[in-house]
């Protein structure tokens, strides 16, 4: 298989006060995505899961170890990745065809072409009949479908998904977690998908990178191996959860205090 995403050994401090202390996010991660995989980050809340987001986007340099893209060094920020977070940050003043089709219009692509391209994608999505509605008409399933469709115009293969169903309800966040299924099977994304939520990455998961509390280290990485679809009732799935949440209680502790 082809690797799209390869973190070595990288190491992230963010200075904590004006009196030169530093705190360590991240102590020598390492990972890796091949094509078409769906791997998910999981971890205890402040474990660096955001940190290495920005890191995989180009958006936050490491100060030590290396990010690859399809096997070559990390050239700039943003190339090669389309980076979703949890906030859909769509723009008010902005309908939602010309919400979605903005990564196309920032890219270059004449209007004409953008909306032409986001209108496809919105029905397909089933956002059909909204193509002129404003964000404050939607509800926070639909904005956050809106916001798929924007980074999947971005035309990139790896997808960085930071808790971006983490604000909605059980439900809605099953349709969604559906959808972003429907993404990968059928347009071929590659997703590096990151959650605090045990049961969303046992469903939606090729392989799970376990994080430890901070400083952010990779503890186990776990391959799924349960055919899909998967429903949160199966037995395997609940099983499986129940695993990982015993062998993540030391380290959910550790958060917590």
């Amino acid at each position: 298989m082809v690797e799209k995403l390869r973190l070595e050994g990288v190491v992230k401090r963010f200075p904590a006060s004006a009196r030169g202390a530093w705190v360590e996010a991240l102590a020598g991660v390492s990972l890796n995505v091949e094509e078409r995989e769906f791997v998910t980050l999981l971890g205890p809340s402040g474990c660096g899961k955001s940190t290495v987001c920005n890191i995989a986007a180009g958006l936050v340099r490491p100060d030590a170890g290396t990010v690859a893209i399809d096997g070559a060094p990390q050239a700039r920020a943003g190339a090669g990745v389309a980076y979703m977070q949890q906030k859909d940050l769509l723009l008010p003043w902005r309908t939602v065809v010309d919400n979605a089709a903005l990564g196309l219009e920032v890219q270059g692509v004449g209007r004409a072409e953008s909306r032409a391209e986001a209108l496809r994608w919105l029905d397909a999505f089933g956002l059909g009949g909204f193509e002129r509605a404003y964000p404050a008409a939607l509800s926070g399933g639909m904005r956050q479908r809106v916001a798929l469709v924007r980074t999947l115009l971005c035309r990139r293969d790896l997808l960085v998904l930071d808790e971006p169903f983490g604000a909605l309800d059980a439900m809605t966040r099953a349709t969604m977690q559906q959808y972003l299924l429907r993404l990968r099977d059928e347009y071929h994304r590659t997703v590096l998908f990151i959650t605090h939520d045990v049961e969303e990455s046992v469903v939606l998961s090729d392989r799970i990178y376990v994080m430890t509390a901070r400083p952010g280290r990779v503890r186990a990485e776990l391959t799924v191996p349960l055919p899909r679809p998967r429903r949160a009732v199966d037995p395997d799935v609940v099983e499986l959860k129940a695993q990982i949440l015993a062998w993540l209680q030391p380290e959910l502790l550790g958060a917590a205090g």
